[in-house]
């Protein structure tokens, strides 16, 4: 005992601007996900806190996780999410469709499997043994910018594409990094991936050190342009630059600057939270709503678009 309880939550970077949400209850739902996540941690773990965290979030239709995912070409939803906690257990699940909280299923992953990442209908299946919660479906909002995202046309190139998705879809995934009582640090991510995505398409947000990472000092979550992330390993990457700078703004701050020198601009966003109950964040997009707060405070909230 002796570490103060703290959670971090993120909404995705991106744009956050043109769209059908009412920033009052994006604001509002991230607050209450910090606050789940630190009444968690009355009785519960730092994997607790974080998976709480998360799964409040997806279910809230709000945000590209869960409920709200984004649809892929043909108008589907499939989703990746990934836990991780400091003793180094990890894991993931790619491209499933049938579990309405992907983020518990990843934990079931970690927790009782003995692999890192499952994916496609035998993880739905599993999901269905195992009597998690289905999904409804497509949210009516997602269907509204599949719809009109289709009309559009492409780019030259797949990463520009890419790109512009992410500026016409406004924000990308969830995450929640978190600190318990004993010390522990967990880090999740969640995301319907990208919207008109080839059916199949896998992301950052299952795979350790790009979504998300921690380990005995620091956790991260990652949100941003899914392949940049998985290309850079950020997660990892802030974790080995906090090891070596030992300052976790600096650790922050540097890579997304690197990130922002190889990838260009609106790419990438993280959130990060040290043993010591350091938080962080930092975004090369226009916005990344985040949300913060130890055990007892009430949560703080940044990184809102400018109106």
């Amino acid at each position: 005992m002796g570490f103060k309880p703290v959670v971090v939550v993120h909404g995705g970077a991106g744009v956050w601007r043109g769209l059908d949400l009412d920033m009052g209850a994006v604001v509002k739902t991230l607050k209450e996900a910090v606050m789940i996540g630190l009444d968690v941690s009355r009785s519960g773990s730092c994997l607790d806190m974080v998976v709480e965290a998360i799964a409040f979030l997806e279910d809230s239709g709000l945000f590209n996780a869960g409920v709200g995912s984004v649809l892929d070409y043909v108008g589907g939803v499939s989703m990746d999410a990934g836990v991780m906690i400091s003793s180094g257990r990890a894991g993931g699940v790619a491209a499933v469709t049938y579990p309405r909280n992907p983020i518990r299923l990843a934990r079931i992953v970690a927790e009782k499997t003995p692999h890192i990442i499952m994916a496609g209908p035998r993880a739905d299946e599993l999901a269905a043994k195992l009597g998690l919660e289905k999904h409804p479906g497509p949210h009516w909002r997602s269907v509204e910018r599949w719809k009109t995202a289709r009309l559009k046309p492409p780019q030259s190139t797949w990463i520009a594409r890419r790109i512009e998705s992410a500026k016409a879809l406004g924000y990308d995934t969830v995450g929640a990094v978190a600190l318990d009582s004993n010390g522990c640090l967990a880090a999740g991510a969640s995301t319907g991936g990208v919207l008109l995505k080839l059916p199949g398409r896998v992301g950052d947000s299952c795979i350790p050190g790009a979504g998300f990472y921690a380990n005995g000092k620091v956790a991260a979550s990652a949100t941003g342009i899914g392949e940049t992330i998985i290309m850079s390993m950020s997660s990892l990457r802030l974790a080995q630059l906090y090891e070596i700078v030992g300052v976790l703004r600096d650790a922050v701050e540097l890579t997304v600057r690197e990130h922002t020198m190889r990838w260009g601009p609106g790419t990438l966003g993280l959130i990060a939270l040290s043993s010591r109950g350091e938080v962080e964040a930092s975004y090369n997009t226009e916005a990344m709503p985040w949300a913060s707060a130890s055990l007892g405070e009430e949560p703080r909230v940044s990184g809102l678009p400018i109106a």
